[in-house]
């Protein structure tokens, strides 16, 4: 082997050399900074889930702000780590702003149901822990995301719903206010005095503590129907109480109107025969 040869080996040795160490720096460098990034991400979202636990802000904007910290800071540390292997990133940018382009095309409604938990979140139609529906769904929110919300419906099921659904409905929210009226319909009997009828069920009223005094409940009659005179019982509770205090007074009507000898009818059809006179039986044609 000639002095030539071994001068190019040598310098071929030599680029190898600084070659590895170079990009084996910069890898080890990489790998540092994904680790120290993806840790600090996850210190900085637990940090601001504190801060935001002990400032009492609202449950349903935690999650939400928490998942944008985390992924800000991951998404830094990604290109940080690209810029280690010289990846420029510009042209990251570039190619992402071609794929959010193309995504946003193919994604549209995905990308209304963001659009739309954005704007649940900030304008806040409901809560986490309030009863909604709109009519084709309802439930307890459990959770509000970027794509869906979590409702838990009252036989204990888990309905994710997606945001637009919500969000282009009227929506119905039955926790947002502290009291709750209720409306009973009942009907008594047309042989029975309605004002007898009303004194009853007023006391029956007045009685429960957990019906409210302002506004005032009242026992009014509504409707003279095909069988029954009908009377409507009407009375403000508590949004908690509601269902207890309906279902309280539904179960006790028969018992309050059958003291003072009134009744609740049921629909009954009577049926008249009339005979012409002159008329002729089958059996006398026979």
């Amino acid at each position: 082997m000639n002095l030539l040869a071994v001068n190019q080996l040598s310098s071929i040795w030599n680029v190898l050399l600084e070659s590895s160490l170079h990009y084996g720096l910069n890898a080890v460098l990489a790998i540092f900074t994904l680790l120290v990034g993806w840790w600090l991400s996850s210190r900085l979202a637990n940090a601001l889930d504190r801060g935001m636990v002990r400032a009492n802000l609202d449950a349903t904007l935690r999650p939400v702000l928490r998942s944008v910290v985390l992924w800000l800071v991951r998404l830094v540390t990604l290109v940080a780590v690209l810029g280690q292997f010289g990846v420029q990133t510009a042209s990251i940018v570039a190619i992402l702003g071609a794929a959010g382009l193309a995504i946003g095309l193919a994604l549209q409604g995905t990308l209304q149901n963001i659009a739309a938990g954005m704007m649940l979140l900030f304008l806040r139609p409901f809560q986490v822990g309030e009863y909604v529906g709109n009519g084709t769904v309802e439930g307890t929110v459990d959770e509000i995301g970027l794509f869906a919300t979590k409702l838990t419906k009252a036989d204990g099921i888990c309905l994710f719903v997606p945001n637009n659904q919500l969000w282009n409905s009227a929506l119905t929210n039955y926790s947002r206010h502290a009291t709750r009226r209720m409306d009973i319909p009942v009907g008594i009997s047309y042989y029975d005095d309605p004002v007898v009828a009303i004194n009853a069920l007023q006391k029956l009223l007045l009685a429960d503590s957990r019906i409210l005094s302002t506004p005032a409940p009242f026992v009014v009659v509504t409707d003279h129907a095909e069988s029954a005179v009908m009377l409507n019982i009407r009375a403000w509770a508590s949004t908690s109480d509601y269902w207890a205090v309906r279902w309280s007074l539904a179960q006790q009507l028969k018992s309050t109107l059958a003291a003072v000898n009134c009744s609740i009818p049921y629909p009954v059809r009577e049926v008249h025969i009339t005979h012409e006179v002159g008329a002729k039986s089958v059996a006398d044609q026979a």
